[in-house]
């Protein structure tokens, strides 16, 4: 039962996100491809059967399918060329020229990058917004308070140096060195500091923690030992200002994830910090509970995550699309239909295998198969 009213209570809100992300990255695609001349035949905001729908005056088919996760867009004459001789040439003139094969590799190659950049834009949208509306909450990076026997104590920082820069990145907040200390589990810091009117590097290597979430899962945290000399002061900004911030707060996150990743695949961050949909719909719900503010961030930071996973070059994803039409722009024609045909394969085998590594996660995440057998014993 406490399964059920979970699902119940965080599936709304899972939903509802998963609905907007998708329709933002999907409509992406659909602008563009309409922009360069492709008839666009389908709209489809989940997969499988029809639930309900409209075709507009263009001839789209603009529906909801009984899977909500996920969406595609489907265009006509796309993949008509990989046919050689069936569907390709039943085309006629006229159908080629609204089919999507017989744009040009450029074309082609913005229709399917829009959806990613719809993701990004969108993301940016929402923290230039929070930005204008909220302001930035900013604490000088300067140290009050220096634990005793730390990593910070050890490497002789001292209450009153002002930190300038990690590893030569530059520290304009104080929030900055613990995200930066986060991403760099198990890793000598080299910390530039201002004391007194004087500059000088020190290095560190920040101490390991373990601390357990509500769900009793064990988290490693980094931990340099230093606290802020003063409060953090909220800093009004205007519309640019807030634009910037927005633009710059995607990158952040970009490369956040990007080195959290990579840090997976190196050993130093644990694997099974890999979450999938489940952990995503449990925090869903979670965040929607703290307030829309937080959930409306939560939802930037997710399409963030969505459009830069379906920039990495795997076959099915539109990265690997993309890498296609890079080497058919480079070479001056298409791969041929043996190599994209095991390129898809390929990439449909990954794609799984990290779905079912990554659900599997979350059912530990969220000890499902506990309280599962809970329910029968």
């Amino acid at each position: 039962m406490e399964i059920l009213a979970a699902i119940s209570q965080y599936g709304f809100w899972f939903l509802a996100l998963l609905t907007v992300l998708v329709f933002i990255h999907e409509y992406g695609h659909y602008i563009v491809a309409r922009w360069c001349g492709v008839r666009v035949e389908v709209f489809s905001i989940g997969f499988g059967p029809e639930l309900f729908g409209r075709t507009d005056s263009h001839g789209t088919r603009w529906k909801f399918s009984a899977i909500p996760l996920g969406g595609y867009v489907k265009m006509f004459g796309q993949g008509a060329n990989l046919l050689e001789g069936q569907a390709g040439k039943a085309l006629t003139e006229a159908d080629r020229q609204v089919a999507f094969d017989y744009k040009s590799v450029w074309r082609r190659m913005a229709i399917v990058a829009a959806g990613p950049i719809a993701n990004y834009v969108f993301a940016a949208f929402i923290f230039a917004a929070i930005f204008a509306i909220h302001g930035k909450e900013v604490a000088a990076p300067v140290i009050g308070t220096v634990m005793p026997d730390s990593a910070a104590s050890e490497a002789g920082l001292q209450p009153g140096d002002r930190v300038l820069a990690l590893n030569g990145t530059s520290v304009g907040d104080f929030e900055d060195i613990r995200e930066f200390v986060q991403l760099n589990l198990d890793q000598e810091i080299a910390i530039t500091l201002d004391r007194g009117g004087t500059v000088q590097t020190v290095t560190a290597r920040p101490t390991i923690s373990v601390a357990t979430d509500a769900l009793g899962n064990e988290m490693r945290l980094g931990r340099l030992g230093v606290m802020a000399a003063g409060k953090a002061d909220r800093v009004e900004m205007g519309v640019v200002e807030s634009a910037v911030e927005g633009v710059k707060r995607v990158f952040e996150v970009s490369g956040a994830m990007l080195k959290g990743l990579w840090q997976m695949v190196t050993g130093v961050r644990p694997a099974d910090e890999l979450g999938g949909v489940i952990r995503i719909g449990y925090l869903s719900g979670e965040i929607a509970q703290i307030g829309i503010w937080s959930l409306i961030s939560f939802a930037a930071m997710l399409s963030v995550n969505l459009g830069l996973v379906n920039l990495f070059p795997i076959p099915l994803l539109d990265g690997g699309h993309l890498t296609y039409y890079a080497i058919e722009a480079a070479r001056g024609k298409p791969l041929g239909e043996r190599i994209q045909e095991w390129g898809f394969r390929i990439g449909v085998a990954f794609v799984l295998g990290l779905m079912l590594f990554a659900t599997w996660n979350d059912l530990v995440f969220l000890n499902v198969i506990g309280k599962l057998r809970a329910l029968f014993t």
